[in-house]
């Protein structure tokens, strides 16, 4: 159970009376108060088999709580016993993708790779070496309407709770970052908001700069812009050319993304605005 809403006093008193209400054993809770907007936000875990509701109950009985706590109040509700799907988006880079997949077949995420959809080929045998479907979508530089067109259907098809950009190379029209706002996840390989864009190793080897870094980020319309879900950085020094930048930042990508991705997965992450709170 997540929940956001304008701080006050008797939020938390409300959300607990309810759980110990319904005889709800919470084994996990969390709050922040952001005094600078205002909200107020939290996450808890309630163990299900203390809860005598189905889910559709239990979300109609809190739905009136959040109603009295205000009408801004915004708030998710999800069964864990329902398992949750991904889909992956690539091109030609393999290391995000090699990742997501070895930790998908050990069990470390919560959910499916339900599939994976490449705008060139080159990675369909890696990925169905895991058992998951690869669909080729190519993206010509005369027909990119016609081909997100073909992404979107095809993604859609999966109803996906998580859409997960692992170096797809490309970037998503406006209309579809609406259609999968708060599903879509981005790895930016920079540390953001320096070097947004293409080249970003580049971009960072003519500054001369002695940390790079990744970003983990919603996708929206404005480019490498989203809120950001988590970030880490390497330490490099002068020494260090280009390529020598490229694969140590893949290291940093890897982590930064499969951390991002289950928070995610895990409910743990809570947009407003342009910002998020991460329950990690």
């Amino acid at each position: 159970m997540t929940l956001g809403c304008p701080d006050r006093t008797g939020i938390v008193a409300a959300i607990s009376g309810f759980i110990a209400e319904i005889g709800g054993w919470i084994t996990e809770a969390a709050y922040h108060s952001d005094p600078q907007s205002g909200w107020f936000f939290t996450r808890q875990a309630v163990r299900a088999d203390s809860v005598d509701l189905d889910v559709d109950d239990l979300r109609r009985r809190f739905g009136e709580v959040a109603a009295q706590i205000g009408p801004d109040t915004e708030w998710t509700l999800t069964d864990t016993g329902v398992e949750k799907s991904v889909v992956l988006l690539v091109s030609r880079d393999s290391h995000c993708l090699i990742d997501l997949l070895g930790r998908a077949e050990r069990g470390e995420f919560p959910a499916t790779i339900r599939a994976v959809v490449g705008n060139h080929p080159d990675l369909e045998d890696l990925t169905t070496r895991f058992g998951v479907p690869f669909h080729h979508v190519p993206f010509p530089a005369d027909g990119k309407p016609a081909a997100f067109a073909a992404l979107q259907k095809l993604v859609d098809g999966y109803t996906p709770d998580a859409i997960v950009l692992a170096r797809f190379m490309q970037i998503l029209p406006a209309d579809l970052c609406q259609e999968w706002a708060g599903r879509a996840i981005n790895i930016h390989h920079s540390f953001l908001p320096s070097f947004v864009g293409a080249r970003p190793y580049h971009q960072a080897f003519d500054r001369g700069v002695k940390l790079i870094g990744a970003t983990c980020h919603y996708v929206t319309a404005d480019l490498d812009a989203g809120p950001i879900i988590e970030q880490d950085v390497s330490r490099i020094n002068h020494d260090y050319s280009t390529a020598d930048m490229v694969r140590q930042g893949r290291d940093i990508e890897t982590l930064v993304l499969s951390r991002g991705v289950r928070w995610h997965l895990e409910d743990r992450v809570l947009v407003h605005g342009r910002k998020t709170v991460v329950f990690a």
